[in-house]
C-alpha cells in the first residue's frame, strides 16, 4: 500500500544476482521488506519481497517473480546466488534457475518463464501473530526435492554431551512458546528453521547433474519484546558473537532478539551432524545422492575435541571438471576435497582460519590451482578471525 512505501524498505538484494546473457536477463534473489521481524506495516504479501526476481536486461522491466515466503516476518531473505542451469528432463535441456534458502527448501524454476519445474503447494501455516500482525494463511513448500534438514524441533530432540547439559538443553527448547517452519515469531520466544542454506550457496556438475551444497543444522531463536518494556541497561549490552541485545524496531511496538541455541558447553541443543555436505540428484528423482558430515568440534569446545560431528557451515563448494568438490566453509580450520560421484573426502589441509568462502579454480601455464579466502568471521562465532588468500595446486 501507499502508507506501507512510506513507513518501510527493504526487498533489496542481500546476495549476488546471476545473468543470463543469452536471453538478457538478470536474476535477483530479493531480501524481506523491512522491519525483518514484524509486518504490521505492510500488510499483504509484500510483492517483489522475498523472491526470484527476473528482470529484462535491456530497460530492467520484470519479466516474471516467483515468491518464496509470503509476508516474510522471520528473516528468511534469500541468502545464496540464483543457479543458472540446464536440467535434463524427459530427454530434453530445459533452461532452469535454482534457488536455496535458509529454510532448508529448494526451488527449481524455468528460467524463462518463471514457472516451477517440480511442483510447489500452497500450504496452511499458523496465522496467529502478535497483536498488529497479519500474517498469509499459505506459504509455498517444492514437493520435490525434499527439505535438506529438519522443519521442526522440540524438547524431545535435545541433545548434549552429558546428562546435565542435556537437560538443560531441554529446558532451553521447552521454553520456546512456538517451535517450526512459519511459526509466527512471539512474546514467549520462537524455535525458527532458519540456518540450513545461506550464502555459500552451492555447485552444479552438469555431467552428472548433481546440486551439491553444505547445509547447517542447528536451530535459531527470535523473540519479540514490547520495546516500552526493555530497559536501557538490556539496549546497552555488548554483542557476544551472534547474540546480542534486543534491536528495537522503528515504528513498530516491538522489539527483537535472536541467536543460536547453545548448550552450557557451547554446542547446538539438537543432536548432531551440525554441518553436512550433500548432493542431490536433479536429474532423477531428485534423491540424495550422498552426504557427508562436514567439520569437526577442535575449535569450538573449551576444550579441543576432534569429534566428527559436523560444525554450523558458511561457504560454499567448488566442483571440477575431474570430478571434484572442493569446500572450506566449516569451523575447524580445514579446507577439503571429496569425490562428487560417491562424497568420499580424498584430501584435507589445515588452513590460518575457517575458509567461509566459496573456492575458485584457475590454470596458469597448464597448472591447476584452487585458491580460498581463509579469513573466520566473529559475528558467526569462529574464534580465529584473519586476513588470508591460500592457494593449493600439485607439485610440478
Amino acid at each position: 500500500t501507499r502508507d506501507a512505501l512510506a513507513q518501510t524498505g527493504g526487498g533489496n538484494v542481500w546476495s549476488m544476482m546471476s545473468v543470463d546473457p543469452e536471453r538478457g536477463l538478470v536474476f535477483l534473489p530479493t531480501a524481506t521488506a523491512a522491519p525483518n521481524n514484524y509486518g504490521g506495516l505492510r500488510p499483504g504479501d509484500n510483492r517483489y519481497a522475498n523472491s526470484v526476481v527476473a528482470l529484462r536486461a535491456a530497460d530492467g522491466s520484470v519479466a516474471w517473480h516467483f515468491q518464496i515466503v509470503h509476508h516474510d516476518v522471520w528473516d528468511l531473505d534469500l541468502p545464496a546466488q540464483p543457479i543458472l542451469v540446464d536440467l535434463e528432463r524427459d530427454g530434453r535441456q530445459v533452461p532452469v534457475v535454482i534457488q536455496l534458502t535458509k529454510q532448508g527448501l529448494i526451488f527449481v524454476l524455468n528460467r524463462e518463464t518463471g514457472v516451477p519445474v517440480f511442483p510447489v503447494e500452497e500450504r496452511p501455516v499458523p496465522t496467529d501473530g502478535v497483536p498488529g500482525e497479519v500474517l498469509s494463511p499459505t506459504q509455498p513448500f517444492p514437493v520435490r526435492p525434499a527439505p535438506v534438514g529438519a522443519t521442526k524441533y522440540t524438547a524431545d530432540d535435545a541433545w548434549g554431551f552429558t546428562v546435565f547439559d542435556r537437560a538443560a538443553c531441554r529446558q532451553k527448547l521447552k521454553s520456546f512458546g512456538r517451535a517450526g517452519l512459519y511459526e509466527p515469531p512471539s512474546l514467549d520466544g520462537t524455535l525458527l528453521i532458519a540456518s540450513a542454506n545461506n550464502w555459500g550457496g552451492a555447485a552444479w556438475d552438469p555431467q552428472r547433474q548433481l546440486l551439491v551444497l553444505p547445509v547447517t543444522q542447528a536451530p535459531i531463536f527470535t523473540r519479540l519484546k514490547r520495546t516500552a518494556d526493555v530497559t536501557p541497561e538490556e539496549l546497552n549490552k555488548p554483542r557476544l558473537g551472534p547474540i546480542g541485545p534486543p534491536m528495537p524496531m522503528a515504528g513498530t511496538p516491538y522489539s527483537f532478539e535472536f541467536g543460536p541455541v547453545l548448550s552450557p558447553l557451547f554446542s547446538p541443543c539438537t543432536p548432531p551432524p551440525w554441518g553436512e555436505l550433500l548432493a542431490i540428484d536433479l536429474k532423477g528423482d531428485t534423491r540424495t545422492a550422498w552426504r557427508f558430515t562436514l567439520g569437526t568440534l577442535a575449535k569450538l569446545m573449551p576444550v579441543p575435541l576432534p569429534l566428527p560431528f559436523g560444525t554450523p557451515l558458511s561457504g560454499g563448494p567448488t566442483i571440477t571438471a575431474g570430478g571434484l568438490v572442493f569446500i572450506g566453509a566449516s569451523a575447524d580450520e580445514k579446507f577439503r576435497a571429496f569425490d562428487v560421484e560417491t562424497g568420499a573426502k580424498l584430501w584435507e589441509v589445515a588452513t590460518p582460519a575457517s575458509a567461509l568462502a566459496t573456492p575458485m579454480t584457475y590454470a596458469v601455464d597448464g597448472r591447476q590451482f584452487v585458491v580460498v579466502a581463509a579469513g573466520g568471521h566473529i559475528v558467526t562465532g569462529f574464534r580465529n578471525v584473519s586476513d588470508y588468500l591460500v592457494a593449493y595446486a600439485l607439485p610440478r
